[in-house]
């Protein structure tokens, strides 16, 4: 009776530390509680070394700081968009609050000197960036979510080795568990060529430090100070069509020239001096260039490091002022709560919400967690889709005709507060056109989710989609 009742006591705390804790999260709170029911003992360690802890945050940022006059010299050479009327498309003039919003953001300002070409998929993207990679002359600044010692992943290694045996600096950051696969062998041949490389919070070592939670998902590659690239592809095999079971990939990345690379810059030396403690305050990384191009553009990051939510605060404002569409890609539909109420409303309202999802998935847990969703936004008027011709890994957001959005955050809870995530914001006709001329060919690739026959789906799956559910914040 006594094992009994003290087993019920260090229950009954546990119960209590996960709902004090994560007070603020309630989706979160009742993901880990689920857990801790399943496995009592277990569920409680787990929260305790991978559950995103306040006390953290604080840590985080800290390590985040990097020298304030080098971020002033890059809002010295930009040209910054300072009125709604100074923007290019007449929609933004009767958007005040968005413009206020987004403006607010003054580490990463909206700017107007700028050239934004759409890559829509692994071939072309790679074709992009070797091309700039062998014009590089000074520097190449390298950041994955997932690095492969795989084809793709072999020429871009003798890529960077021939650049820094040339004399250039080279720097590689990696993520310790997106690159869990990547060979030591790979990165010894790195860093005897000369390339400095760095991984983000290592797995062993974040594991203990209480950060495992904490994920670098992003992508960026700046050359010279430059050019750049930010979106959704990875360096490996799969963003050719070299994964079996997912097939065709489907991906968006861009590629920049022009003050918007500043910025990416910008992260990058941020998160250098987050894995090395090493500061890059030469301005030689903040090169005078050419202003070639006309486009607006503006950088949005977001992570632990942060104190604001960014990227959800721009995704929710977007999706809150559309007036005609609002078109989605996304590999992983989970959205929190104000994001899920904003796109029900739009829909409800008339607004035109078309939302694209894969019909074969990378992971299972994650699909039956997005498809949790369809019902409730079948039921508003939000026509959803499954991409039949392969795998849609494309992170892409249209609102109306006047701002998109491309970069590496997908639409859901891990993106908008875990892990450390990237996005460029597009506010020209010429971009935003073509990522709606990608978006109609993947409408014509997909297949409508019709009420009816989604509510026909056999009931074990219903059962692990509400799990899956109830999961989701943690996935």
């Amino acid at each position: 009776m006594v094992w009994v009742l003290l087993a019920l006591i260090i229950f009954i705390f546990q119960i209590a530390t996960i709902l004090i804790l994560e007070f603020r999260h309630p989706s979160k709170t009742v993901a880990w509680l689920l857990i801790l029911f399943i496995l009592p003992i277990i569920g409680f360690v787990m929260y305790y070394f991978l559950a995103q802890e306040y006390q953290r945050r604080r840590t985080v940022r800290k390590r985040g700081v990097v020298a304030e006059e080098i971020r002033l010299q890059a809002l010295l050479r930009c040209k910054i968009v300072h009125r709604p009327s100074d923007m290019h498309s007449v929609q933004f003039e009767h958007q005040e609050r968005l413009f206020r919003m987004l403006q607010g953001m003054s580490l990463s300002p909206i700017t107007s000197c700028n050239e934004a070409v759409v890559l829509t998929d692994g071939q072309e993207t790679f074709a992009s960036i070797f091309e700039a990679l062998e014009q590089a002359e000074n520097h190449i600044h390298v950041e994955y979510y997932t690095i492969r010692h795989d084809h793709i992943g072999q020429r871009f290694k003798e890529v960077l080795i021939r650049k820094a045996k040339a004399g250039l600096e080279v720097r590689v950051i990696y993520d310790g568990v997106g690159s869990l696969e990547l060979s030591s062998l790979y990165l010894a041949e790195l860093a005897e060529a000369g390339v400095q490389t760095r991984c983000f919070l290592a797995p062993k070592l974040a594991f203990f430090d209480k950060r495992m939670n904490f994920r670098n998902h992003r992508k960026i590659i700046v050359v010279d100070g430059l050019v750049g690239f930010v979106g959704g592809i990875n360096i490996g095999d799969e963003y050719l069509g070299g994964n079996k079971k997912l097939g065709f990939w489907r991906d968006t990345h861009l590629r920049i020239k022009g003050d918007a690379v500043y910025f990416l810059q910008d992260v990058f030396m941020q998160d250098w001096y987050f894995t090395s403690k090493e500061r890059l305050s030469s301005l030689s990384y903040l090169p005078e260039h050419k202003c070639e191009g006309n486009e607006q553009l503006q950088i949005i990051s977001s992570g632990p490091n942060t104190s604001a939510d960014a990227i959800l605060e721009c995704v929710f404002a977007a999706i809150s002022v559309a007036k005609s569409r609002i078109y989605i890609e996304t590999p992983y539909f989970i959205p929190d709560q104000s994001v899920l109420m904003a796109l029900r409303t739009a829909a409800l309202s008339g607004v035109d919400v078309k939302i694209i999802i894969p019909y074969v998935a990378d992971s299972k847990l994650v699909l039956y967690a997005s498809l949790s969703y369809v019902e409730d936004m079948l039921m508003a008027g939000v026509r959803m889709y499954r991409y039949q011709k392969g795998f849609v890994h494309a992170k892409v957001l249209i609102v109306d005709d006047f701002i998109a959005s491309v970069g590496t955050a997908n639409m859901d809870m891990r993106s908008f507060f875990s892990n450390f995530e990237i996005n460029a914001l597009l506010f020209d006709e010429s971009a935003i056109n073509k990522l709606y001329e990608d978006f109609s060919r993947d409408l014509a690739d997909s297949l409508e989710i019709n009420m009816y026959e989604f509510k026909q789906r056999p009931r074990w799956q219903k059962a692990s989609e509400v799990v899956a559910r109830m999961l989701s914040p943690l996935l």
